[in-house]
């Protein structure tokens, strides 16, 4: 099977969308970008041995690979436009690339953002997806408009992802884990949840936002270097499921969340006066200084790409 039959049979029925004048087929796509919007852009890379692993399935590599990289829109408080997909496999296998096609479709329905061209070509396995959103203008979402005095909030729970990542590496296999509560852990890893919705809610509100992908601690500190502040955290406020906690205790729980990564939710600020979102905990305050305090500092560092 060849490039395009290859793009034909698996990926050209993805690109419709609202925004989309011309889709798969052409030597690019065309998009309408909403009048007084500004285009935001994100690329992401999936790089097998680095991101996945050969045992994980090609639905789930499908669908986390769309799902996180739309998280960085909904970081930004974008609304999707349309996605790129430069694919690189060492050979062709229907099978896998069924399976990856599946996910990838059920992601774009799920965050109604369309396939609109890209690349395949024979390579290490690898998938690098470069998705388009817009927003009205001057309402993007920044790391750098952090306060003194904000509140610092996140959504969700945290820590839950990276422990589903050490089920399916197998390092849990003495734990006696609940079936529902493992299968919810190992979901949060293999399917991650883009907040799209909130993006939306915290344009006009937030003073800054970022997605957790790095870790708490790590993102937060991304943060509070672009706005010029300190980031104080206080350990107890920070969210934990009750999942998590039954399977390894509060405290190993707290060292996911602070450290784990690929969470995928919203860490924001906001100034002390705005009301806060449903599903938000605040977790700590903006103060003067430099860097991330939180009085239980996790002996990690957070996820680094390089290693």
């Amino acid at each position: 099977m060849g490039e395009f039959d290859v793009i034909t049979r698996y990926f050209s029925s993805l690109g419709s969308g609202d925004f989309v004048d011309l889709s798969v087929g052409d030597d690019a796509a065309a998009l309408t970008v909403p009048p007084n919007s500004e285009l935001i852009v994100s690329t992401d890379s999936s790089v097998l041995d680095t991101h996945f692993t050969d045992d994980v399935f090609p639905e789930d590599v499908g669908y986390k690979a769309v799902a996180s990289a739309v998280s960085d829109l909904a970081a930004m408080g974008a609304e999707p436009l349309g996605m790129t997909l430069a694919l690189t496999m060492p050979s062709v296998d229907d099978l896998w690339l069924h399976g990856l096609s599946q996910g990838l479709a059920g992601a774009c329905h799920e965050y109604s953002l369309p396939l609109v061209g890209g690349d395949t070509t024979r390579g290490p396995l690898s998938l690098t997806l470069t998705v388009m959103g817009f927003c009205p203008r001057n309402e993007k979402l920044l790391r750098s408009e952090a306060r003194v005095g904000d509140k610092i909030c996140v959504s969700g729970s945290l820590g839950d992802a990276a422990f589903g990542l050490a089920v399916m590496q197998g390092q849990y296999r003495g734990l006696e884990l609940d079936f529902d509560d493992q299968e919810y852990l190992v979901g949060r890893f293999t399917h991650p949840t883009a907040r799209l919705e909130l993006g939306r809610q915290l344009r006009q509100r937030a003073t800054s936002c970022i997605d957790l992908s790095d870790g708490l601690l790590q993102d937060a500190a991304h943060v509070a270097n672009a706005s010029g502040v300190r980031f104080s955290i206080h350990s107890a406020a920070v969210p934990l499921s009750t999942a998590l906690v039954s399977a390894v205790g509060e405290a190993q729980a707290l060292e996911y969340a602070l450290s784990g990564g690929e969470d995928y939710e919203l860490l924001f600020t906001l100034p002390p006066d705005r009301d806060v979102p449903d599903e938000v905990s605040v977790i700590g305050i903006v103060e003067a200084g430099e860097g991330v305090y939180c009085d239980v500092m996790s002996r990690e560092q957070g996820y680094d790409h390089f290693h």
